[in-house]
């Protein structure tokens, strides 16, 4: 069978993609290319990717491409020391590929760029003491990210950012020591975290808590002779915990 009637069975050769590509016929007859599966030329990210992955040494040829998506795929492929210029590059999502590819040592220079999931990569990859700098982004996920990964040490910077969500996680790592920094939290969803964490002497004070669900995190960690109040809880869950809690210290 010619090259020929195997594009015309694959219907390409009515689209015209193999006619003016420079690889036709070479790699269509050694199987470095497959009529609408994967093909250079095809709007198709699918196609691309795949013919990228039979041809990786071709990438780089392509991250100048005028194609968005094809740039982005070809900086999948292309070697890290080749797709430093496209840091800049118009498009996020293959901004968001070099951000993912870059060595952590060069990633500063991404971390005012314009695009969440961008700036989302450089805060999972940049060295810890490279954090700082996206301290205060102005979107949360991106500050929560950064509280994941910043040193206990420097967690505190944190414990008053605008958004429940950060705080949460600075309340999820802070040593128990240093809870009581947010123990005056205004969302009970933080106070409930750093109960369920507290040293005994600072979960006594979440005892009388306003929101049951702290008391209930409180229970574990308060001393045992302090939940006799919490006996007659007006919320079942918290006088359950009670209950099992003093009977766990009668059988001790």
């Amino acid at each position: 069978m010619t090259s020929e009637a195997h594009i015309g069975e694959a219907g390409v050769g009515k689209l015209g993609l193999c006619s003016a590509c420079s690889f036709y016929p070479d790699f269509l007859n050694t199987g470095r290319c497959t009529p609408g599966d994967a093909c250079i030329r095809a709007h198709s990210g699918r196609q691309i990717d795949r013919f990228l992955r039979r041809n990786p040494t071709l990438a780089v040829d392509y991250l100048g491409d005028l194609f968005w998506e094809r740039r982005a795929i070809a900086a999948r492929y292309a070697p890290v020391d080749t797709i430093f210029r496209l840091k800049s590059d118009p498009d996020e999502v293959v901004r968001r590929v070099v951000a993912m590819r870059l060595p952590v040592d060069l990633l500063e220079t991404m971390v005012r760029d314009p695009d969440r999931e961008v700036r989302l990569s450089v805060a999972s990859r940049l060295p810890e003491n490279e954090l700082h700098r996206l301290l205060t982004d102005t979107d949360y996920l991106i500050r929560a990210t950064v509280a994941r990964r910043l040193p206990h040490g420097q967690l505190t910077r944190l414990i008053k950012d605008e958004e429940r969500e950060v705080r949460k996680v600075v309340a999820s790592r802070l040593p128990p020591f240093a809870l009581h920094l947010l123990a005056d939290d205004p969302e009970p969803e933080v106070r409930a975290i750093v109960a369920e964490r507290a040293l005994p002497e600072l979960a006594i004070r979440f005892l009388n808590d306003g929101e049951w669900w702290v008391r209930l995190a409180a229970v574990g960690n308060a001393p045992a002779e302090c939940l006799a109040p919490l006996v007659n809880d007006p919320e079942i869950e918290v006088r359950d915990a009670v209950n099992a809690r003093l009977a766990e210290t009668r059988n001790a």
